[in-house]
């Protein structure tokens, strides 16, 4: 069964929002506090709560799946993470702190029958994973699932996006892109402010190393902007990302996944409008995570 890749594109800006409450939600900061995390920045707890699925990864395995993060940043937190409390307490904890954050969010109509059908739907799609190749996707998939719809949501709309950045970076791969490069190539479109990718913890040297081989490839102009053979290669990147990422929605059907989005539009628009999320990202999806 075929799927739109517009729909395939749609569900994942609408589950975004939905798995980055993890991320940005003030309960997610306070739980990763009582494990012991410095909470002044956000990076200890993300790299604890994203990476904890992989077990208790190394900084080599944890910037490999990440991809985008400099090694040197992702050095500083893992594994030093791991001397804070075990990934299996991170994995209980996290789910704890999403259950606090949609219960804010929510209120009562977290445990309402919208809810509990858009747990069903979001958790037939994220079962039909392929995760072959898809490390991040996999170890998501690989946790047992909780009882309550609204975490059962949660988990299914991280298994997804996990699902499709692994695609992601499969995609950068093919296209030669290392990953300072994948940053630049797509900071050059102008999408989003190049201050924002500061985040990823590239040097200006390094930043402009990557700039300087884009450039030779015909990617960017000595303005450092893209080039139209840069524009149509990262529109043939995020095609090919929505590919492989369509399998999950082909498998329940465009019926299926509409109904989803209807059903976490709601939600999404929650997240968004509690102002928890920052209004530009790498990611390009301007209000959401």
């Amino acid at each position: 069964m075929s799927v739109n890749l517009q729909l395939t594109r749609q569900m994942w800006q609408l589950l975004e929002p939905v798995h980055a409450v993890l991320y940005y939600a003030p309960e997610a900061f306070e739980e990763a506090a009582s494990l012991g995390y410095d909470t002044e920045s956000r990076w200890p707890s993300y790299f604890a709560w994203r990476s904890a699925p992989l077990g208790c990864a190394g900084p080599r395995l944890v910037a490999a799946t990440y991809h985008s993060f400099s090694p040197r940043m992702v050095a500083e937190h893992v594994p030093a993470v791991w001397t804070v409390a075990s990934a299996e307490k991170v994995l209980a904890t996290r789910l704890r702190a999403v259950d606090r954050a949609f219960r804010t969010l929510l209120g009562d109509d977290v445990e309402g029958p919208a809810i509990a059908e858009a747990a069903r739907i979001a958790r037939a799609a994220a079962e039909a994973a392929d995760t072959a190749g898809r490390p991040l996707g996999a170890a998501n998939a690989d946790l047992a699932w909780p009882e309550a719809p609204h975490l059962q949501l949660w988990q299914a709309a991280t298994i997804l996006r996990e699902h499709r950045g692994d695609g992601h970076v499969a995609a950068l791969v093919t296209a030669g892109l290392d990953p300072c490069e994948a940053l630049v190539s797509f900071a050059a479109l102008g999408v989003v402010p190049v201050d924002v990718f500061a985040s990823r913890g590239w040097t200006n040297e390094e930043w402009g190393a990557a700039q300087d081989r884009l450039t030779s490839r015909g990617w960017m102009d000595a303005d450092g902007n893209a080039t139209e053979r840069g524009r149509q290669a990262r529109q043939g990147l995020e095609v090919r990302t929505d590919e492989l990422a369509a399998g999950p929605w082909a498998a329940i059907g465009a019926d299926e996944a509409g109904r989803l989005a209807g059903l976490v539009m709601p939600l999404m628009r929650t997240v968004v409008g509690s102002g928890m999320l920052p209004r530009q990202s790498t990611l390009g999806l301007g209000t959401s995570a």
